[in-house]
């Protein structure tokens, strides 16, 4: 009796050890595939938007002109790279990826086009986890908000102007919502900031440069 209990016990750890094996495998294999698809994701959205701000009338190679570079101002964890826009042999355009990370439910991830003359070409969202109706109108297909950025500069760190209207500046904030447009603001301030701290590595076009991604040594 004894002995046929033992077994059963054996048989039944045995069958829940396979079982937690194959199922920590499909976990794995799920979250691997996961990962695969949201990143796949990201860079079709990554391209679509890059000619979205800079349109391949002006630079139809523009996704291949990538210039590494490392920016924590713009709270990028890691090395990563920006685009240049060429025309006749000179940067025109730069988009680089920015995170603003104060979105009201999260980090917003943005690409951030500025010209050499330091206004900007325009701004896109990668991926937000915003409030559908209120914060998602940083969409182009839920609003044409974002299209207020487009021309606009900045004179400095401290440009009072370069702010939603509530907190005295000219941009508009959403009905509702004012936490993810001002997060946007200040996200694509800090990119206007950026490029003109490192403007002449970033106007440089790639196919000259040679040494580190700026700000690696930093």
């Amino acid at each position: 009796m004894m002995t046929e209990m033992f077994s059963a016990v054996r048989r039944s750890t045995l069958g829940i050890g396979v079982f937690a094996i194959v199922t920590a495998g499909v976990i794995a294999v799920t979250q691997l595939a996961t990962k695969e698809r949201i990143a796949a994701n990201i860079a079709e959205a990554e391209a679509k938007a890059l000619y979205q701000i800079v349109p391949p009338s002006v630079d139809d190679q523009l996704h291949e002109h990538r210039l590494p570079f490392h920016a924590p101002e713009l709270e990028l964890d890691n090395a990563a790279h920006a685009w240049q826009a060429i025309v006749d042999g000179q940067v025109s355009t730069v988009i680089m990826p920015v995170v603003a990370p104060d979105g009201y439910s999260g980090g917003i991830r943005l690409l951030v086009g500025i010209n050499r003359d330091e206004t900007v070409a325009g701004v896109r969202v990668l991926a937000h986890k915003e409030t559908p109706g209120l914060g998602d109108k940083i969409e182009p297909s839920k609003s044409d908000w974002l299209n207020g950025f487009v021309g606009k500069t900045m004179s400095g760190p401290g440009d009072d102007s370069w702010a939603v209207k509530k907190d005295g500046g000219q941009f508009d904030q959403f009905t509702g919502a004012t936490i993810t447009p001002r997060a946007v603001v200040n996200a694509t301030g800090r990119a206007i900031q950026y490029f003109r701290a490192h403007k002449a590595r970033l106007l440089t076009p790639v196919t000259e440069q040679t040494g580190q991604p700026e700000g690696a040594s930093q």
